[in-house]
């Protein structure tokens, strides 16, 4: 965002000068944090031996916790999602396609009499059916139970996300309004058209949301009333 700036005369340019070299030590001793590898023991330093230089420390810390985060959920999981989930994960693949297929395909010619063997299930396979309308019922329980939980760690991730937009949000915010009393410290006027004072505004959620409710029902009601008039 561009800001243009309009400048005081300042009584005494040594004190603004000096003023804002502390201000500048200030914010390089809050400078990015590093994993200092004296810090960590030989385990961790022998397990960091092999991650990328090119990532920072911060990023493959925050990659290692979602690992564990996920590997955590996996490991609470009960006795009967996990089965679930194994069901599910087999009948998602191609395997179960093709032996679905070589199944029917058996089934179909061992019930021709083509073979000296007795049809046991003739034409139109009525056991057949009955055997794959029970798989059907079964296979779409199974996936509505992992469906389920997968739902339920999603809206916790989803949480998740909100709490920190919302903090970040937050923080934001107080970098602001910090940075305006610096700037006013300093003897720097905003332009007036600068949008700093909408931006230091905090933000509520509650207020964002009846905000998108309003407009969405304002748009819905604008196209109604544009079709009943072309009509």
């Amino acid at each position: 965002m561009n800001r243009k700036y309009k400048f005081k005369e300042i009584p005494c340019a040594a004190t603004a000068e000096r003023e804002t070299l502390e201000v500048v030590k200030k914010l390089e001793s809050l400078g990015p944090f590093r994993m200092q590898p004296g810090r960590l023991s030989q385990d961790d330093q022998e397990d960091h031996a092999e991650d990328n230089p090119a990532l920072s420390q911060v990023i493959e810390k925050n990659i290692r916790t979602i690992i564990y985060l996920r590997l955590k959920a996996a490991g609470e999981r009960s006795l009967q999602d996990r089965i679930a989930d194994a069901i599910t994960s087999v009948s998602g693949r191609m395997v179960f396609v093709y032996v679905h297929i070589v199944w029917f395909g058996v089934w179909i010619l061992l019930n021709t009499g083509r073979f000296g063997m007795r049809p046991f299930d003739p034409f139109p396979y009525g056991l057949l059916t009955m055997v794959v309308s029970l798989e059907a019922i079964f296979l779409s329980t199974f996936v509505l139970i992992s469906q389920n939980r997968l739902s339920e760690e999603t809206e916790h991730r989803a949480d998740l996300d909100l709490h920190i937009g919302l903090l970040t949000e937050h923080e934001l915010t107080r970098v602001l309004q910090m940075l305006d009393a610096i700037q006013d410290k300093m003897g720097i006027v905003d332009h007036q058209n600068s949008e700093l004072a909408d931006l230091e505004m905090e933000t509520k959620p509650e207020d964002v949301l009846a905000e998108i409710a309003r407009l969405h029902q304002r748009a819905l009601h604008g196209k109604r009333g544009k079709a009943s008039h072309e009509q």
